[in-house]
């Protein structure tokens, strides 16, 4: 093949999806090797790509990559998840859309329709990914309610039943009125909402008085069953004890009750108890044996148990409530109010407390050794703030709802048995079996029994993965899951910490004895250039397919990089994919510089090329061994600033252009040679982070065998440690150089025209270096002198003086201004240096080499002030 002239990332990345896809370099077995695994946060089959997704499978993909040219086994599962209540509710629309309510359909009829439409509509988003260059195992993708993962959630299911972690029973449930389903706490997400504070009068039965309750939900007043007051409320004390008040609008009397739950400070000290609607309220039910009246049916609507507003949704029903006991005096007055409501993390509708008979999991005893792993870093999390947010979390757990009134899903494996109870079994066959045990009838049939209408939480089915994706749940010894679990790494976002972190692994001490993953590396959320969380209700978010195709999937990549560091917002603005792309321009117009020059292979290499080489050799040494501590300590997005500086700095701004021959003029093999091994070590450092233009450039670099790739090509390893001293040497070279351009600038001083640069050396001058200064700084020599040249533009780095003569060019006045103002910077560094160094308790408590730096500064500082002063001497 030969390079393309220009750099086009649309002509070259399916090309090499293609490629590694056919040659199979995605997929792993297990063999002799380490093993290095990943599994995919499963995006909900209902999704599409979206920015979140696109920094979550970079960094998996960058990480993943990364291993396999590490030689290890590197084996990335793919999946989705099948995310019952929005999936139920795409499902129910499309429905709608063709005339046919669910109501009208039997339960198998509907999950037809639901296969059907994850067949045609779901997947989309693992298809996506491809674009993005995810190197997933594609051959491994599971789904969580595929027949594998479906037996083992149902397996879990009946092993904890038997262990008495699952029960069954009445309890105050988070319920959403949109998906008529109970919801874990972990879903309720609560939202700051302004409202009002409705001040609602109860008659005192057998006295004229009334007591005035303040509440923000007056339509709950149709399941009020007691008012409650504080016993040491002095305001209350002239009211019987057995006093009773009538509710307002619905006539229906109740007792008064007293408790110190009651907050005497807040409202009127008075609390209105409707045991059905509220956590607190219940509580209060259950211990003084108050009546629960549900007045909500399923989707928010008002039942007909209490005869009045039948029908009514309840936002409605606050509104027109609010007229009623105004007219009928009933209210006292209303406030603007501002407080929290829990809202559906699905529906985005408000909850409602609801009393339901719901299945539970215990979680005390699960919690236990996840806390302990997570706490004693045996699973390290990354950023380390949010081990205290999980301890929290996991010390105040409460037992997970697991129940979901939904069809699309696993479904719960009780079975109702023909005079009452229930029998919990793998399949029905089994539950027959424990049913005629149960009731000692022979004679029962399959058809006696019936099988609980709901279905399981989806994260019931997600907090398996790590161990499902193996099939250790039903095959718990086979040999890939003793291969690849525990996995290595978990990338997600902080958001689901507790919905599926801290559940993972709780399942994985619960299942495997030991932890699911090693790190969790928590990403950040996507924002825009102004800090606003990027969503498509904001129209903020751009398509990441759109961002893709205009600027290729590697300067899609880099902009992530660019923008995030681990568990810090990203803040995402669109030049960045600009500024990705200009990086793979670089790397490509950097290949084919090198790759044009003519090759005259009677040339000895100069004393300049092979200065250049010894250096850059050094710096790449250094840059890897800096690049092994950044990916430790999961510093990703600087792993890449490092990378990309070394790249576009020092590799093409000093190296190539330190050994660039003279146009038209041929260059001697051992240095292209040289300059073509720094740039496949590059492309290998790069290609975690830029897979399809590093790709592209390396198989133009040498001949290639069919099947190879730079994919699986070795990362440069840091072998032995860079010569520093060499190193130090050279930024002197460079900071000279630097020097000698900024004074042709000042003075106008063409390119062309070669100078002669007069030293005064000392041990800090890097003589050996004069081939690299005189070639890049364009010297016609560089002369050794004694004393300063008053007709000369001078400059210090270090401790060694640099005069640049410019006979009559020379502006005694401002070379004078130039001097004065450097004095007066130097003479200010060098107060703060021995401010610092006469501060006895630093210098007894740094560490001797950071004194010793200290120290070195001021020899650095004073010395450059002596010869400033000199230089200035010679001017006046």
């Amino acid at each position: 093949m030969q390079i393309a002239d220009k750099y086009a990332p649309q002509e070259i990345e399916q090309k090499w999806y293609d490629y590694w896809e056919r040659h199979g370099l995605f997929h792993s077995e297990p063999d002799a090797r380490e093993p290095y695994t990943i599994v995919i946060p499963p995006p909900n089959v209902t999704g599409m790509l979206h920015m979140g997704h696109m920094l979550n499978n970079t960094l998996q993909d960058v990480l993943i990559r990364r291993a396999r040219m590490q030689g290890k086994n590197a084996c990335w599962v793919p999946g989705m998840d099948h995310a019952s209540i929005a999936t139920e509710a795409k499902v129910v629309a499309k429905l709608k859309e063709r005339g046919i309510e669910k109501s009208s359909l039997t339960r198998e009829k509907f999950l037809e329709y639901a296969w059907e439409w994850k067949e045609q509509y779901g997947g989309v988003i693992l298809r996506q990914l491809r674009k993005l260059g995810a190197s997933c195992d594609w051959d491994r993708t599971c789904f969580t309610m595929d027949d594998i993962r479906t037996e083992g959630v149902i397996k879990v299911f009946c092993d904890l039943y038997r262990k008495g972690r699952i029960y069954r029973g009445v309890r105050m449930v988070n319920w959403d009125p949109a998906a008529r389903t109970a919801l874990s706490d972990e879903e309720v997400v609560f939202k700051e909402s302004h409202g009002k504070l409705y001040y609602l009068r109860y008659a005192v039965e057998g006295t004229d008085k009334y007591l005035v309750v303040a509440t923000t939900r007056p339509e709950t007043i149709l399941g009020d069953t007691a008012l409650c007051v504080n016993p040491d409320d002095e305001r209350y004390e002239w009211l019987p004890q057995d006093a009773r008040v009538v509710v307002p609008l619905v006539g229906r009397s109740i007792p008064v009750i007293r408790d110190t739950y009651v907050d005497i400070a807040f409202g009127t000290g008075a609390l209105k108890v409707t045991p059905a609607h509220d956590v607190n309220d219940y509580m209060l039910g259950e211990k003084y044996g108050l009546e629960t009246i549900d007045i909500f049916n399923d989707d928010g609507t008002i039942n007909g148990k209490v005869g009045i507003y039948e029908g009514m949704d309840r936002f409605e029903l606050r509104r027109v409530i609010e007229g009623d006991l105004q007219r009928a005096g009933l209210l006292e007055k209303t406030e603007e109010y501002t407080n929290n409501v829990g809202y559906s993390e699905r529906t985005g509708v408000a909850i409602e407390p609801k009393l339901s008979m719901q299945w539970f999991l215990s979680m005390e005893e699960l919690a236990k050794p996840a806390t302990r792993a997570v706490m004693e870093d045996e699973i390290r999390f990354v950023p380390e703030k949010y081990k205290n947010i999980y301890r929290h979390w996991m010390e105040n757990i409460k037992d997970w709802c697991i129940s979901r009134q939904l069809w699309w899903g696993q479904r719960i494996p009780a079975y109702y048995l023909p005079k009452g109870g229930y029998v919990v079994a793998e399949t029905a066959e089994e539950a027959l079996a424990l049913a005629r045990e149960k009731t000692g009838d022979a004679a029962l049939q399959l058809g006696d029994l019936r099988q609980d209408e709901d279905v399981l939480d989806t994260w019931f089915s997600s907090w398996l993965w790590p161990i499902s994706v193996f099939d250790g749940i039903r095959n718990p010894d086979n040999e890939e899951i003793r291969y690849y679990y525990p996995t290595a790494d978990l990338v997600t976002g902080p958001d689901i910490i507790f919905f599926w972190v801290a559940r993972m692994i709780m399942a994985g001490y619960e299942y495997r004895g030991e932890k699911p993953f090693g790190n969790v590396y928590f990403t950040g959320i996507v924002r825009d250039k102004i800090g606003r969380k990027m969503s498509k209700q904001l129209g903020n978010s751009p398509d990441p397919l759109d961002l893709i195709a205009q600027y290729g999937a590697d300067g899609m990549r880099v902009a992530m990089l660019l923008s995030s560091s681990a568990g810090n917002d990203v803040m995402f603005d669109e030049a960045l994919c600009e500024q990705g792309r200009n990086f793979g321009n670089k790397i490509w117009n950097a290949y084919r510089l090198v790759n044009g020059w003519t090759v005259d292979g009677t040339l000895a290499q100069s004393d300049n090329d092979r200065l250049a080489g010894e250096w850059f050799r050094q710096t790449l040494r250094r840059a890897v061994a800096e690049l092994d501590g950044d990916f430790g300590s999961y510093r990703i997005s600087e792993a890449f600033m490092l990378l990309y500086k070394l790249f576009w700095d020092d590799f093409s701004g000093w190296y190539l252009e330190m050994i660039k021959p003279a146009y038209g003029a041929p260059v001697d093999p051992r240095t292209v040679d040289e300059a073509k091994g720094f740039f496949d070590a590059l492309l290998r450092l790069l290609h975690p982070f830029m897979p399809f233009v590093t790709e592209e450039i390396w198989q133009d670099l040498a001949p290639r065998a069919a099947g190879e790739s730079i994919m699986v090509a070795r990362q440069p390893q840091a072998d032995e440690q860079a010569d520093e001293a060499l190193l130090a040497r050279f930024e002197l070279v460079k900071e000279t150089i630097t020097a000698v351009r900024n004074i042709r600038k000042q003075k106008n001083l063409p390119q062309r025209e070669a100078l002669t640069l007069e030293v005064i050396a000392d041990a800090n001058y890097p003589a050996d270096y004069a081939p690299v200064l005189t070639k890049m700084a364009n010297l016609s020599a560089i002369e050794r002198v004694a004393e300063k040249d008053a007709a000369a533009a001078a400059f210090i780095v270090k401790t060694t003086q640099y005069f640049v003569p410019l006979g009559d060019r020379i502006d005694r006045e401002a070379e004078i201004a130039k001097l004065g103002e450097e004095l007066t910077y130097y003479e200010g560094f060098l107060q703060s240096v021995e401010r610092k160094l006469s501060n006895e308790r630093f210098v007894q408590s740094a560490p001797a080499a950071v004194v010793e730096k200290e120290r070195a500064k001021k020899a650095d500082a004073e010395a450059k002030i002596a010869a400033i002063r000199e230089q200035l001497a010679a001017l006046n």
